[in-house]
């Protein structure tokens, strides 16, 4: 038994007779699963203010988060659960949250509120450990059977489900993405009519959700869902130029396809996955055809970083986040080769040190990039190895990247020259950094001191 499941025992323990304690949502979806489960959601029939008495009375600290909607956490040996009363909803006027609660309502009831079948099953504490304990969840809704074939199905009338609250669109999406499950017809075809109250949600709700469908084992599945139901035009309708925005010879795929390959072919990571998505936003404004019919995309790198950044503060994004994902999206167009040289390579590693790139997460995304093209894998992979091996050589043997790698300070410059500070300085410095990229043996106080004599002169 994990610690957490031990917890929940305890938890169940103090609340004693009639409460009916039962694990719901996707904690029972993904033991069903066989995934790793995530939050303890609890539901029982005791009213909130009986369970914060027994709580008490057993020793645990209860906390009133949401009595309004039935809920209180109890804090177990530090570990905090979740338990809301069995409770049915009123009516949905802000399209997010019910205008009133009624609490004390049968199981059945409170499962039938729920967004999703695969969400609306139960299981009696009680029973969590027991080796029969399929053979003890509520499952009113035929969510087991979803499970099995692998559906999403809202719980009953799916424009009523969509109606009450915005977000759940969202979540169908992401949950396509995070399972592999396809959406049900009628549950499907119900999301563009409620793109109204889809659209009264809070950004950083979408946002939140996005980013979890990016990290989905089948996130371009997602995406797709997005598209097609029009909830992309809502939160990003910066990507919709994308689709059908054809390219040229060195890409097989149309701009939108060719992202949602990169998103798939970059790593998990949430600043890898919102820079996939976000890496040829400016494709589309940049398209130009030339005489011999050939497409080109100049500069398309600098509208790209433009309307990410745009998009990324709309949705609210963390500072981390967004300077995470933007440097990525900014160095994409850097394509070095065996042509290049040691100096124009270690250039290339000024520029991503200066944005805290590093060499391994820039070379993950090179190689997404590249694979997203659609014109095979193997060279595309033995080419980023040569280049990374490379450009990692010469990192570790490169004295200086920056301008505070350099063995001569800004002070001991001032005294070289007898002069006091001002532009000239740090335009001296970065001429120093400059000829010490093209040759490393430079970086030492005699070097440097005969380049800034030279330089005066």
């Amino acid at each position: 038994m994990s610690s957490s499941a031990a917890r929940v025992q305890v938890l169940a323990s103090a609340l004693g007779e009639g409460a009916s304690l039962v694990l719901v949502g996707g904690a029972v979806r993904d033991r069903l699963l066989g995934r790793p489960g995530g939050d303890w959601d609890l539901a029982t029939a005791l009213m909130p203010d009986t369970v914060m008495a027994r709580a008490r009375k057993a020793g645990l600290r209860c906390i009133p988060t949401g009595l309004q909607h039935g809920t209180v956490t109890v804090l177990v040996e530090g570990t905090p659960f979740e338990i809301t009363t069995f409770r049915g909803d009123g009516d949905y006027l802000d399209g997010r949250r019910p205008e009133s609660v009624r609490l004390g309502v049968a199981l059945e009831e409170d499962l039938a509120r729920r967004d999703f079948t695969v969400n609306a099953i139960a299981l009696p504490v009680v029973a969590m450990e027991a080796p029969d304990w399929r053979d003890a969840l509520v499952d009113p809704f035929g969510g087991q059977a979803d499970l099995e074939a692998g559906i999403l199905r809202a719980v009953g009338d799916p424009l009523v489900r969509f109606q009450e609250d915005g977000l759940r669109p969202y979540r169908a999406c992401r949950f396509a993405a995070q399972l592999g499950f396809q959406v049900e017809a009628a549950t499907l075809a119900a999301i563009p009519a409620r793109l109204d109250v889809a659209s009264k949600v809070a950004v950083e709700r979408v946002f939140i959700e996005v980013g979890k469908l990016l990290l989905g084992r089948q996130a371009a599945a997602g995406l797709r869902l997005l598209e097609g139901t029009g909830l992309m035009d809502l939160a990003m309708p910066e990507l919709r130029p994308l689709v059908g925005c054809t390219q040229n010879r060195y890409h097989v795929f149309d701009a939108w396809e060719h992202t949602l390959r990169v998103v798939e072919a970059a790593p998990a990571e949430p600043p890898q996955r919102w820079a996939a998505l976000l890496h040829d936003v400016g494709k589309p404004g940049t398209r130009t055809v030339d005489e011999a019919g050939e497409a080109h995309f100049y500069n398309h790198e600098a509208r790209s970083l433009d309307l990410a950044e745009a998009l990324l503060r709309r949705l609210r994004a963390s500072h981390a986040l967004m300077d995470a994902a933007l440097a990525l999206v900014r160095h994409h167009g850097n394509h070095p080769t065996a042509e290049w040289s040691d100096g124009a390579c270690r250039r290339l590693l000024k520029r991503l040190a200066a944005d805290h790139l590093s060499l391994e997460a820039w070379g993950a995304f090179r190689l997404a990039d590249q694979l997203g093209k659609g014109m095979g894998e193997e060279p595309f992979r033995t080419d980023n190895a040569g280049i990374l091996a490379r450009l990692d050589a010469l990192a570790q043997a490169a004295t200086a990247l920056s301008v505070k790698d350099l063995q001569l300070d800004g002070r001991a410059i001032m005294r070289l020259l007898g002069r006091p500070g001002g532009p000239w300085l740090g335009q001296l410095q970065s001429h120093l950094l400059d000829r010490v990229l093209e040759d490393p043996a430079l970086n030492t106080p005699e070097g440097l001191s005969e380049l800034v004599r030279g330089w005066q002169a």
